[in-house]
Protein backbone atom coordinates (compact mmCIF):
# COMPACT_ATOMS: atom_id res chain seq x y z
CA UNK A 1 0.00 0.00 0.00
CA UNK A 2 1.25 3.43 -0.70
CA UNK A 3 4.72 2.11 -2.43
CA UNK A 4 7.50 4.32 -1.76
CA UNK A 5 9.75 5.77 -4.77
CA UNK A 6 12.98 6.32 -5.33
CA UNK A 7 13.72 10.16 -4.71
CA UNK A 8 16.65 11.00 -7.62
CA UNK A 9 19.11 13.31 -5.94
CA UNK A 10 18.31 12.20 -2.33
CA UNK A 11 19.01 8.78 -2.57
CA UNK A 12 22.15 9.46 -5.31
CA UNK A 13 23.89 11.41 -2.79
CA UNK A 14 22.21 10.15 0.58
CA UNK A 15 25.12 7.17 1.39
CA UNK A 16 28.22 9.47 0.43
CA UNK A 17 26.56 12.57 2.42
CA UNK A 18 26.11 9.82 5.54
CA UNK A 19 29.74 9.06 5.54
CA UNK A 20 31.23 12.66 5.10
CA UNK A 21 29.08 13.48 7.99
CA UNK A 22 30.94 11.36 10.49
CA UNK A 23 33.88 12.87 10.21
CA UNK A 24 37.51 11.04 8.86
CA UNK A 25 37.38 8.65 11.01
CA UNK A 26 34.00 6.79 10.25
CA UNK A 27 35.68 6.74 6.76
CA UNK A 28 38.45 4.81 7.80
CA UNK A 29 36.41 2.90 9.57
CA UNK A 30 -9.80 32.53 15.14
CA UNK A 31 -9.30 33.65 12.17
CA UNK A 32 -6.86 36.05 11.89
CA UNK A 33 -6.16 37.95 8.64
CA UNK A 34 -4.73 35.44 6.41
CA UNK A 35 -1.19 36.80 4.05
CA UNK A 36 -2.08 36.68 0.25
CA UNK A 37 0.64 34.40 -0.29
CA UNK A 38 0.50 30.96 -2.60
CA UNK A 39 -0.40 28.05 -1.21
CA UNK A 40 1.52 25.23 -1.57
CA UNK A 41 0.98 22.87 -4.90
CA UNK A 42 0.88 19.73 -2.97
CA UNK A 43 -2.14 21.60 -0.39
CA UNK A 44 -5.49 21.46 -0.86
CA UNK A 45 -7.88 23.49 0.38
CA UNK A 46 -11.40 23.59 -1.85
CA UNK A 47 -14.12 21.18 -1.30
CA UNK A 48 -17.86 20.64 -1.28
CA UNK A 49 -19.67 23.90 0.84
CA UNK A 50 -15.76 25.21 1.32
CA UNK A 51 -14.87 22.81 3.22
CA UNK A 52 -11.18 21.56 3.48
CA UNK A 53 -11.20 18.73 1.27
CA UNK A 54 -7.69 16.08 1.32
CA UNK A 55 -6.82 15.15 -2.07
CA UNK A 56 -4.78 12.25 -3.50
CA UNK A 57 -0.88 13.80 -4.71
CA UNK A 58 -1.69 12.56 -7.80
CA UNK A 59 -3.33 9.36 -9.79
CA UNK A 60 -0.53 6.92 -10.97
CA UNK A 61 2.72 6.97 -10.18
CA UNK A 62 5.68 6.88 -12.34
CA UNK A 63 8.11 4.14 -12.88
CA UNK A 64 10.28 3.47 -9.54
CA UNK A 65 13.88 4.25 -9.91
CA UNK A 66 16.65 1.41 -10.11
CA UNK A 67 18.86 3.33 -7.64
CA UNK A 68 19.98 1.78 -4.09
CA UNK A 69 18.43 3.33 -0.97
CA UNK A 70 20.65 3.99 1.81
CA UNK A 71 19.67 2.02 4.72
CA UNK A 72 18.75 3.54 7.91
CA UNK A 73 19.79 2.08 11.06
CA UNK A 74 23.00 0.00 10.50
CA UNK A 75 24.37 -1.31 13.33
CA UNK A 76 27.80 0.95 13.20
CA UNK A 77 25.26 3.79 12.96
CA UNK A 78 23.56 2.10 16.30
CA UNK A 79 27.24 2.00 17.88
CA UNK A 80 27.81 5.59 16.87
CA UNK A 81 24.74 6.92 18.87
CA UNK A 82 25.51 4.90 21.95
CA UNK A 83 28.75 5.80 22.31
CA UNK A 84 27.40 9.44 22.48
CA UNK A 85 24.96 8.65 24.17
CA UNK A 86 26.99 6.98 27.00
CA UNK A 87 29.88 10.31 26.55
CA UNK A 88 26.70 12.85 27.85
CA UNK A 89 25.91 10.58 30.35
CA UNK A 90 29.54 10.26 31.76
CA UNK A 91 29.90 14.39 31.49
CA UNK A 92 30.95 15.29 34.90
CA UNK A 93 28.97 19.11 34.09
CA UNK A 94 25.50 19.50 33.56
CA UNK A 95 26.97 22.06 30.89
CA UNK A 96 29.31 21.33 27.79
CA UNK A 97 30.51 24.37 25.48
CA UNK A 98 31.85 23.47 22.27
CA UNK A 99 33.82 25.51 19.80
CA UNK A 100 32.23 26.49 17.10
CA UNK A 101 34.77 25.96 14.19
CA UNK A 102 35.59 22.70 15.41
CA UNK A 103 31.31 22.09 15.19
CA UNK A 104 31.93 23.49 11.69
CA UNK A 105 34.51 21.16 10.35
CA UNK A 106 33.07 17.86 12.00
CA UNK A 107 29.00 18.26 11.48
CA UNK A 108 29.29 19.93 8.01
CA UNK A 109 32.04 18.36 5.78
CA UNK A 110 33.45 20.64 3.02
CA UNK A 111 32.48 20.39 -0.79
CA UNK A 112 29.17 18.71 -0.42
CA UNK A 113 27.52 19.55 -2.97
CA UNK A 114 24.65 21.94 -2.95
CA UNK A 115 21.15 21.24 -3.68
CA UNK A 116 18.26 22.87 -5.07
CA UNK A 117 15.27 23.24 -2.28
CA UNK A 118 12.59 23.49 -5.13
CA UNK A 119 14.10 20.44 -6.66
CA UNK A 120 13.96 18.42 -3.48
CA UNK A 121 10.52 19.72 -3.04
CA UNK A 122 9.11 18.35 -6.41
CA UNK A 123 10.71 15.19 -5.74
CA UNK A 124 9.05 14.49 -2.23
CA UNK A 125 5.93 15.52 -3.71
CA UNK A 126 6.24 13.14 -6.22
CA UNK A 127 7.12 10.20 -4.16
CA UNK A 128 4.15 11.01 -1.90
CA UNK A 129 1.50 11.42 -4.57
CA UNK A 130 -0.14 8.59 -3.64
CA UNK A 131 -0.51 9.71 -0.21
CA UNK A 132 -2.86 12.10 0.92
CA UNK A 133 -2.03 15.89 0.66
CA UNK A 134 -0.96 17.66 4.09
CA UNK A 135 -3.56 19.45 5.55
CA UNK A 136 -3.24 22.99 4.15
CA UNK A 137 -1.88 25.72 6.67
CA UNK A 138 -1.71 29.76 5.74
CA UNK A 139 0.52 32.15 7.27
CA UNK A 140 -1.24 34.99 9.31
CA UNK A 141 -0.93 38.15 11.11
CA UNK A 142 -1.28 37.95 14.69
CA UNK A 143 -4.81 39.49 16.06
CA UNK A 144 -3.72 42.38 17.89
CA UNK A 145 -5.18 45.36 16.58
CA UNK A 146 -3.22 47.80 19.10
CA UNK A 147 0.04 46.62 16.96
CA UNK A 148 -1.12 45.83 13.04
CA UNK A 149 0.18 48.90 11.87
CA UNK A 150 3.45 47.61 13.09
CA UNK A 151 3.23 44.47 11.16
CA UNK A 152 2.32 46.33 8.51
CA UNK A 153 5.51 48.72 8.47
CA UNK A 154 7.85 45.27 9.48
CA UNK A 155 6.59 44.58 5.68
CA UNK A 156 7.98 47.34 3.96
CA UNK A 157 11.39 46.97 6.08
CA UNK A 158 14.74 46.31 4.63
CA UNK A 159 15.84 43.70 7.09
CA UNK A 160 13.42 40.46 6.52
CA UNK A 161 12.22 38.24 9.38
CA UNK A 162 14.07 35.56 11.25
CA UNK A 163 11.07 32.34 9.90
CA UNK A 164 11.77 29.95 13.07
CA UNK A 165 10.14 26.45 13.22
CA UNK A 166 9.64 24.01 15.58
CA UNK A 167 8.73 20.38 15.41
CA UNK A 168 8.89 17.34 17.46
CA UNK A 169 8.60 14.74 14.93
CA UNK A 170 8.18 12.04 16.24
CA UNK A 171 10.84 9.26 16.89
CA UNK A 172 10.49 5.40 15.87
CA UNK A 173 6.92 5.47 15.76
CA UNK A 174 6.78 2.03 13.60
CA UNK A 175 4.20 0.75 16.13
CA UNK A 176 5.36 1.46 19.22
CA UNK A 177 3.50 4.61 20.65
CA UNK A 178 0.21 2.76 20.49
CA UNK A 179 -1.39 4.93 18.01
CA UNK A 180 -4.25 2.87 17.41
CA UNK A 181 -6.06 4.85 14.97
CA UNK A 182 -2.70 4.97 12.95
CA UNK A 183 -2.34 2.85 10.33
CA UNK A 184 0.99 1.06 10.72
CA UNK A 185 2.11 1.54 6.85
CA UNK A 186 2.02 5.02 7.98
CA UNK A 187 4.60 4.98 10.12
CA UNK A 188 6.72 3.40 7.80
CA UNK A 189 10.08 5.56 7.71
CA UNK A 190 11.11 4.97 3.95
CA UNK A 191 8.20 7.26 3.20
CA UNK A 192 7.28 9.08 6.62
CA UNK A 193 11.08 10.85 6.02
CA UNK A 194 9.52 12.12 2.92
CA UNK A 195 6.42 14.01 4.47
CA UNK A 196 8.78 15.55 7.22
CA UNK A 197 11.43 17.00 4.79
CA UNK A 198 8.05 18.11 2.30
CA UNK A 199 7.47 20.08 5.33
CA UNK A 200 10.35 21.52 6.11
CA UNK A 201 11.31 22.39 2.28
CA UNK A 202 7.89 24.26 2.13
CA UNK A 203 8.05 27.05 4.68
CA UNK A 204 12.20 26.66 4.69
CA UNK A 205 12.78 28.16 8.06
CA UNK A 206 15.63 30.06 9.32
CA UNK A 207 16.47 28.58 12.32
CA UNK A 208 14.69 24.72 12.75
CA UNK A 209 14.42 23.48 15.93
CA UNK A 210 13.51 19.74 16.00
CA UNK A 211 12.52 17.07 18.76
CA UNK A 212 12.29 13.20 18.92
CA UNK A 213 14.89 12.98 16.21
CA UNK A 214 16.48 10.14 15.50
CA UNK A 215 17.68 9.64 12.18
CA UNK A 216 20.31 12.68 12.56
CA UNK A 217 23.38 11.62 10.74
CA UNK A 218 21.72 9.40 7.97
CA UNK A 219 18.98 11.94 6.73
CA UNK A 220 18.70 15.53 8.45
CA UNK A 221 22.04 16.37 8.90
CA UNK A 222 23.23 15.34 5.73
CA UNK A 223 20.56 16.34 3.61
CA UNK A 224 20.03 19.65 5.67
CA UNK A 225 23.78 20.33 5.23
CA UNK A 226 23.30 20.47 1.18
CA UNK A 227 20.97 23.32 1.87
CA UNK A 228 23.36 25.31 4.05
CA UNK A 229 22.11 25.02 7.09
CA UNK A 230 24.37 24.46 10.04
CA UNK A 231 23.66 22.01 12.86
CA UNK A 232 24.32 20.15 15.79
CA UNK A 233 22.26 17.27 17.52
CA UNK A 234 22.27 15.71 21.20
CA UNK A 235 20.79 12.60 22.06
CA UNK A 236 18.67 11.81 25.48
CA UNK A 237 21.22 9.93 28.09
CA UNK A 238 18.91 7.04 27.96
CA UNK A 239 16.73 6.88 24.91
CA UNK A 240 13.68 4.28 24.88
CA UNK A 241 14.22 4.15 20.99
CA UNK A 242 17.31 1.47 22.41
CA UNK A 243 14.41 -0.90 23.47
CA UNK A 244 13.46 -1.27 20.05
CA UNK A 245 14.78 -4.44 18.48
CA UNK A 246 15.75 -2.46 15.20
CA UNK A 247 16.67 0.91 16.23
CA UNK A 248 18.83 3.82 14.37
CA UNK A 249 19.98 4.80 18.10
CA UNK A 250 18.67 7.37 20.71
CA UNK A 251 16.43 9.76 20.07
CA UNK A 252 17.08 13.74 20.79
CA UNK A 253 17.11 17.28 19.94
CA UNK A 254 18.85 19.06 16.87
CA UNK A 255 19.05 22.45 16.16
CA UNK A 256 19.80 24.00 12.59
CA UNK A 257 19.87 27.33 11.15
CA UNK A 258 21.39 28.86 8.00
CA UNK A 259 24.83 30.02 7.06
CA UNK A 260 23.75 32.38 5.26
CA UNK A 261 21.56 34.22 7.68
CA UNK A 262 23.92 33.50 11.01
CA UNK A 263 27.20 33.14 12.39
CA UNK A 264 27.76 30.64 15.10
CA UNK A 265 29.32 32.28 18.16
CA UNK A 266 29.00 29.81 20.99
CA UNK A 267 26.96 26.67 21.68
CA UNK A 268 26.30 24.88 24.97
CA UNK A 269 24.73 21.57 25.17
CA UNK A 270 23.17 20.66 28.40
CA UNK A 271 21.34 18.08 30.56
CA UNK A 272 18.94 19.53 32.57
CA UNK A 273 18.76 18.94 36.05
CA UNK A 274 15.59 19.21 38.65
CA UNK A 275 16.53 19.03 42.32
CA UNK A 276 19.92 18.97 41.80
CA UNK A 277 19.77 15.50 40.37
CA UNK A 278 20.66 15.03 36.20
CA UNK A 279 17.54 14.19 34.50
CA UNK A 280 17.24 12.30 30.93
CA UNK A 281 16.14 15.76 28.86
CA UNK A 282 18.36 17.67 27.15
CA UNK A 283 18.75 21.30 25.76
CA UNK A 284 21.19 22.70 23.24
CA UNK A 285 21.68 26.57 23.49
CA UNK A 286 23.17 28.37 20.29
CA UNK A 287 24.83 32.16 20.46
CA UNK A 288 24.04 33.82 16.78
CA UNK A 289 24.69 36.69 15.14
CA UNK A 290 23.28 37.84 12.28
CA UNK A 291 24.59 38.56 9.35
CA UNK A 292 22.54 41.19 8.00
CA UNK A 293 22.18 43.44 10.97
CA UNK A 294 25.32 42.31 12.93
CA UNK A 295 23.23 41.60 16.54
CA UNK A 296 23.43 38.41 18.93
CA UNK A 297 20.21 36.24 19.32
CA UNK A 298 20.64 33.05 21.64
CA UNK A 299 18.56 30.54 20.54
CA UNK A 300 17.63 26.75 22.31
CA UNK A 301 15.85 23.91 21.69
CA UNK A 302 14.70 21.34 24.39
CA UNK A 303 11.93 18.38 24.94
CA UNK A 304 10.77 18.40 29.17
CA UNK A 305 9.87 14.78 30.49
CA UNK A 306 6.85 13.54 29.19
CA UNK A 307 3.41 12.07 31.05
CA UNK A 308 1.01 13.31 33.72
CA UNK A 309 2.20 12.99 37.08
CA UNK A 310 5.67 14.69 36.74
CA UNK A 311 4.48 18.15 36.70
CA UNK A 312 7.42 18.53 39.19
CA UNK A 313 9.99 17.31 37.65
CA UNK A 314 9.03 19.50 34.38
CA UNK A 315 8.36 22.56 36.83
CA UNK A 316 12.38 22.08 38.04
CA UNK A 317 13.43 21.77 34.49
CA UNK A 318 11.98 24.15 33.41
CA UNK A 319 13.76 26.30 36.48
CA UNK A 320 17.14 25.01 35.19
CA UNK A 321 16.62 25.62 31.70
CA UNK A 322 15.66 29.28 32.87
CA UNK A 323 18.57 29.75 35.21
CA UNK A 324 21.40 28.71 32.35
CA UNK A 325 19.78 30.50 29.40
CA UNK A 326 19.64 33.57 32.05
CA UNK A 327 23.74 32.68 32.89
CA UNK A 328 24.45 32.41 28.91
CA UNK A 329 22.75 35.19 27.70
CA UNK A 330 24.12 37.57 30.71
CA UNK A 331 27.49 36.80 30.12
CA UNK A 332 27.43 37.21 26.36
CA UNK A 333 25.62 40.50 26.41
CA UNK A 334 28.54 41.70 29.20
CA UNK A 335 30.80 41.04 26.15
CA UNK A 336 29.31 42.61 23.42
CA UNK A 337 28.62 46.26 22.95
CA UNK A 338 26.48 45.20 20.06
CA UNK A 339 24.36 43.23 21.55
CA UNK A 340 23.67 46.49 24.35
CA UNK A 341 22.54 48.29 21.32
CA UNK A 342 19.24 48.95 19.73
CA UNK A 343 17.11 45.74 19.22
CA UNK A 344 19.69 43.46 21.13
CA UNK A 345 18.51 43.82 24.65
CA UNK A 346 20.98 45.57 27.28
CA UNK A 347 23.44 44.47 29.27
CA UNK A 348 21.58 43.43 32.43
CA UNK A 349 18.58 42.06 30.22
CA UNK A 350 21.18 39.83 28.05
CA UNK A 351 21.16 38.91 24.42
CA UNK A 352 17.81 38.71 23.38
CA UNK A 353 16.22 34.26 23.30
CA UNK A 354 13.96 32.28 21.21
CA UNK A 355 13.01 29.16 22.77
CA UNK A 356 11.63 26.35 21.52
CA UNK A 357 10.94 23.25 21.96
CA UNK A 358 7.85 20.23 23.40
CA UNK A 359 7.32 21.08 27.13
CA UNK A 360 4.22 18.06 27.51
CA UNK A 361 3.15 20.74 29.49
CA UNK A 362 -0.37 22.74 29.64
CA UNK A 363 -0.46 26.28 29.93
CA UNK A 364 -1.33 25.52 33.52
CA UNK A 365 1.19 23.56 34.65
CA UNK A 366 4.11 25.66 36.62
CA UNK A 367 6.70 25.08 33.90
CA UNK A 368 4.59 27.07 31.78
CA UNK A 369 3.92 29.53 34.86
CA UNK A 370 7.50 29.84 35.56
CA UNK A 371 8.42 31.12 31.78
CA UNK A 372 5.90 33.46 30.99
CA UNK A 373 7.10 35.12 34.55
CA UNK A 374 10.36 34.70 34.17
CA UNK A 375 12.49 37.84 34.52
CA UNK A 376 14.02 36.73 31.12
CA UNK A 377 11.02 38.87 29.43
CA UNK A 378 9.91 36.02 27.55
CA UNK A 379 6.15 35.16 25.75
CA UNK A 380 4.88 32.49 23.92
CA UNK A 381 4.36 33.58 20.20
CA UNK A 382 1.51 31.39 19.18
CA UNK A 383 -1.14 32.94 21.89
CA UNK A 384 -1.10 35.72 19.39
CA UNK A 385 -3.65 33.53 17.30
CA UNK A 386 -6.08 34.12 19.46
CA UNK A 387 -8.70 36.96 19.31
CA UNK A 388 -7.01 38.54 22.84
CA UNK A 389 -3.50 37.87 22.26
CA UNK A 390 -3.73 35.96 25.81
CA UNK A 391 -4.73 32.59 24.47
CA UNK A 392 -2.75 29.70 23.40
CA UNK A 393 -4.25 27.61 20.75
CA UNK A 394 -6.63 24.32 21.64
CA UNK A 395 -3.93 21.86 20.90
CA UNK A 396 -0.95 21.71 19.37
CA UNK A 397 -0.85 17.73 19.58
CA UNK A 398 -3.84 15.18 19.05
CA UNK A 399 -3.80 11.24 19.26
CA UNK A 400 -5.47 8.44 19.84
CA UNK A 401 -3.79 5.67 22.01
CA UNK A 402 -5.19 2.43 24.26
CA UNK A 403 -5.76 4.64 27.04
CA UNK A 404 -7.86 6.67 24.80
CA UNK A 405 -7.85 10.22 23.28
CA UNK A 406 -5.57 13.41 24.24
CA UNK A 407 -5.69 16.61 22.51
CA UNK A 408 -2.96 19.15 24.57
CA UNK A 409 -1.06 22.35 24.31
CA UNK A 410 2.59 20.67 24.47
CA UNK A 411 4.47 22.50 21.65
CA UNK A 412 5.92 26.44 22.45
CA UNK A 413 7.95 29.25 20.83
CA UNK A 414 8.99 31.51 23.68
CA UNK A 415 10.82 34.68 22.22
CA UNK A 416 11.90 37.89 24.07
CA UNK A 417 9.17 40.41 23.49
CA UNK A 418 11.35 43.55 24.28
CA UNK A 419 13.72 42.26 21.80
CA UNK A 420 11.62 40.96 18.96
CA UNK A 421 8.38 41.21 17.33
CA UNK A 422 6.31 38.42 15.94
CA UNK A 423 5.36 39.31 12.45
CA UNK A 424 3.18 36.05 11.14
CA UNK A 425 2.09 32.51 12.05
CA UNK A 426 1.58 29.11 10.96
CA UNK A 427 -2.32 28.42 11.88
CA UNK A 428 -3.67 25.67 13.37
CA UNK A 429 -5.03 22.70 11.06
CA UNK A 430 -8.84 22.63 12.23
CA UNK A 431 -10.37 19.23 13.31
CA UNK A 432 -11.93 18.45 10.42
CA UNK A 433 -8.56 18.75 8.25
CA UNK A 434 -6.87 16.85 10.99
CA UNK A 435 -9.42 14.00 10.28
CA UNK A 436 -10.94 11.65 12.32
CA UNK A 437 -8.32 9.20 13.38
CA UNK A 438 -6.56 12.17 14.63
CA UNK A 439 -2.33 11.92 14.21
CA UNK A 440 -0.06 10.73 13.18
CA UNK A 441 -1.95 9.40 10.21
CA UNK A 442 -0.89 8.94 6.22
CA UNK A 443 -1.28 12.65 5.29
CA UNK A 444 0.83 13.70 8.86
CA UNK A 445 3.90 12.52 9.81
CA UNK A 446 3.95 12.75 13.93
CA UNK A 447 1.21 13.55 16.29
CA UNK A 448 2.60 16.93 17.04
CA UNK A 449 2.26 19.99 14.94
CA UNK A 450 4.71 21.58 13.44
CA UNK A 451 4.70 25.22 15.15
CA UNK A 452 6.47 28.48 12.81
CA UNK A 453 6.79 32.01 13.05
CA UNK A 454 8.50 35.25 11.74
CA UNK A 455 9.82 37.36 13.85
CA UNK A 456 11.56 40.74 13.54
CA UNK A 457 14.15 42.68 15.79
CA UNK A 458 12.50 45.48 17.20
CA UNK A 459 13.27 48.78 15.83
CA UNK A 460 14.55 51.08 18.10
CA UNK A 461 11.66 53.36 18.56
CA UNK A 462 9.16 50.31 19.30
CA UNK A 463 11.39 49.12 22.53
CA UNK A 464 9.63 49.38 25.58
CA UNK A 465 10.90 52.38 28.17
CA UNK A 466 12.24 51.28 31.45
CA UNK A 467 12.02 53.93 33.96
CA UNK A 468 15.71 54.64 35.16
Amino acid sequence: MYPARRCSFLHRDLAALCLSSLGPAAKKQTSPKKLSLPAPRHCHTGGEGGKPQVKSRGSSPASASSIPVCLMGSSSSSRLFGTLAQTLNSAPLAQQDYDPEHQDSDQDPEGLEQADPDQLLRECEEILQNRPARPHRDLVYPVDPKRQHQYRNNEQQQTPSIRVMTWNILAQGEGKDGFVQCPLDALNWAERKYLILEEILTYRPDILCLQEVDHYYDTFQPILASLGYHSTFLPKPWSPCLEVAINNGPDGCALFYRRARFSLLHTSHLRLSAMMLPTNQVAIVQMLRCRETGQRLCVAVTHLKARSGWERLRGAQGADLLQSLKAITSRAAGSDPVSRGPGGGSGTEGVPLIVCGDFNAEPSEDVYRRFISSPLGLDSAYKLLSADGQTEPAYTTWKIRPSGESCSTLDYIWYSHGAFTVDTLLDIPTEEQIGPDRLPSYHYPSDHLSLLCDVSFREPRDQPHRLM
